[in-house]
């Protein structure tokens, strides 16, 4: 099967920095692949050269196998952008914007009105379809900036930092259409601060840091590089120290006649069975127990600070 995505020896330097220092990434089609790293590790960078906004210094890029230097025209007809900042004229109207994209692609008035009807539906903006743009809210600028992405009904999607800004009911609906239309075939991949959205969303992961990928895999498997992990757990009641003792093998954090705490432990020694066992041989009433913090988000900074 040609990779969605193919990239080989990929550089781009400037006279002062390395931007990007020989990445080499391939993703499938149909995946939902995560891009992560700080800020300034190359994310950006990335994806401007995939689709035509920045020039690589040397390497090898394909889109559905289409080199982006020799089949340009193809390459961009097979990829929807979703930048960072809103890049549109803020004085033209909403449904005018995306006619307007529609055109850029070669697609008809006619087929282009009913697209842009269609995904003005789809993301709740119709009774916004004749707003200036610049008279919408931060939230709805988003979405009108991923609808305008989608009017060709590019192959793959490429979402830099989609819901950055946006508020925590946008952001867990616009988790739900990418599901949506990853599974009806659109290979999506997305850079993003978030770390529990990569989580939530990506099947693959590639974890970039000062120009060059230091992992990849499944997002499964990378959680399973872990070897410390931490639980909160939550009591009926205040703990006591005869019951912490119970912990003393372990690094507990705990405040003295509080009923929550935490325990760290190296999980090839001791798994959540056995901690949840100690505590009800105790004869305590546990009221919760999960994990402490974001699990790839701790193999994120793991791998970023080697």
């Amino acid at each position: 099967m040609t990779p969605a995505v193919q990239i080989s020896k990929l550089d781009k330097r400037y006279p002062d920095v390395t931007a990007l220092d020989g990445i080499a990434l391939e993703i499938q089609p149909g995946d939902f692949y995560g891009l992560l790293g700080p800020n300034g590790a190359g994310k950006t960078t990335t994806i401007n050269i995939l689709t035509g906004l920045c020039n690589k210094t040397a390497g090898d890029v394909a889109i559905f196998g289409h080199d982006i230097v020799d089949d340009y025209r193809d390459c961009r007809r097979l990829v929807g952008l979703v930048p960072q900042e809103f890049n549109f004229d803020v004085f033209v109207r909403l449904r005018h914007m995306l006619v307007f994209q529609g055109g850029f692609f070669g697609l008809s008035r006619s087929i282009c009105e009913a697209r842009a009807d269609e995904l003005l539906a789809e993301f709740d903006l119709t009774d916004k379809a004749d707003t200036q743009l610049r008279n919408l809210s931060g939230g709805m600028k988003r979405r009108a900036i991923i609808t305008r992405a989608l009017m060709h009904r590019p192959k793959i999607l490429i979402l830099d930092e989609p819901t950055a800004g946006v508020d925590v009911d946008l952001r867990r609906s616009l988790w739900q259409y990418l599901r949506r239309l990853n599974a009806e075939g659109t290979t999506i991949l997305l850079t993003t601060h978030y770390i529990e959205e990569a989580e939530a969303l990506c099947d693959r992961i590639a974890i970039i840091n000062e120009g060059c990928i230091v992992a990849v895999d499944t997002t499964r498997n990378l959680v399973a590089r872990l070897t410390t992990e931490a639980v909160h757990i939550t009591l009926a009641v205040p703990s006591t120290n005869g019951m912490l003792e119970n912990f003393d093998d372990l690094q507990v954090e705990a405040t003295a006649g509080s009923n929550e705490f935490t325990v760290t432990f190296d999980r090839r020694q001791t798994s959540y069975h056995s901690i949840l066992e100690r505590l009800i041989a105790t004869g305590v009433r546990i009221d919760n127990i999960r994990p402490a913090g974001n699990q790839l988000e701790q193999v994120f900074v793991s791998l970023t600070k080697q």
